[in-house]
């Protein structure tokens, strides 16, 4: 019945789009969105193509969207910030809300260090201009803390994952499935959560010149993949094996993130347009970005219909 009924709300949106087979070049980041909609089953019968490409985290899938190789994906509020700021062309056409359990800082199980408090002049892993380092930042400002207070590494997962296992870093910054990953497999700590400090956005993203030439498909994709997230809610299992399947990863990782990270799809309306000037404005006093962004600016509200329509 609930496949019917997310049938049923995607049809009128697919009509329009099968007169002619065009493509989607999708980025997405370790089968976030592309595992949903597998697994929510709204993949199917599509008036145009999808071409995913994988990224292991936001700035390479920017850097691509800058370059013209993909024309949507799914990134954190962090990285589309410094994007927007360097002048990158990427607008967010839907925000993607979660809870905030799953961006944190991992220490390995048997570290000393137990709270935020005990880093002090160590060393932590994340990636420039991530949400691993906004919230680095955050903590730093809820502390009173100066940016000399810590030593950040900046480093791409991969090589953060290999530090952190090393013991080259005291901790790592990181966000999901990294963070379940490290928890279920190898008994990481999250000492601080995002909780409290950050806005825990992430935002599906688009090329201008997308939203202008590609407006019915990318209606379309948000509307499937919105279907998909309010589907997931209620079918944490059936999404977390079509994650750890493709992935390759065994489920309980996925299991333990979602099953506690409650990601649902909302439209970009004044609360998010709000949460994400704060993220610019964190960036601003920190330096990270010269200019003050105007959040309204760098937003693109016309898709919050088809998102209602799609919720359910």
């Amino acid at each position: 019945m609930i496949r019917l009924m997310l049938a049923g709300a995607l049809l009128f949106g697919s009509l329009e789009l099968a007169a002619a087979q065009t493509t989607l070049r999708v980025g997405d980041q370790k089968g976030n969105s592309q595992a949903v909609m597998e697994a929510a089953g709204v993949l199917k019968d599509l008036p145009y193509k999808i071409e995913w490409k994988e990224f292991p985290a936001a700035a390479p899938l920017l850097e691509a969207l800058s370059a013209g190789a993909i024309e949507t994906g799914l990134v954190g509020d962090a990285p589309f910030t410094f994007a927007a700021a360097s002048g990158a062309p990427v607008k967010a056409i839907a925000a993607i809300r979660q809870t905030r359990e799953g961006l944190a800082i991992l220490v390995p199980e048997n570290s000393p260090i137990k709270s935020f408090g005990d880093l002090r002049g160590k060393k932590i892993a994340t990636g420039r201009g991530s949400i691993g380092h906004q919230l680095i930042l955050a903590a730093l400002e809820k502390n009173s803390w100066t940016a000399s207070d810590v030593q950040i590494a900046f480093l791409a997962p991969s090589d953060a994952k290999i530090a952190y296992t090393q013991g080259s870093v005291d901790a790592w910054s990181t966000w999901e499935p990294y963070v379940s990953q490290e928890e279920v497999l190898f008994k990481s700590r999250r000492i601080i959560t995002s909780e409290g400090l950050t806005p825990g956005l992430s935002f599906q993203v688009a090329r201008p010149d997308a939203i202008r030439d590609k407006r019915a498909e990318l209606t379309d994709f948000i509307r499937r993949l919105t279907a998909a997230r309010a589907w997931s809610l209620n079918n944490v299992d059936s999404y977390a094996a079509t994650w750890g399947r493709l992935m390759n990863i065994p489920t309980a990782v996925p299991q333990n993130w979602l099953s506690r990270a409650k990601i649902r799809i909302a439209p970009i309306d004044d609360g998010v347009v709000a949460d994400e000037q704060s993220t610019i404005d964190l960036y601003f006093r920190w330096g990270l970005i010269k200019q003050k962004l105007d959040a309204a600016e760098i937003v693109d509200r016309s898709f919050a219909d088809a998102i209602a329509k799609a919720g359910l």
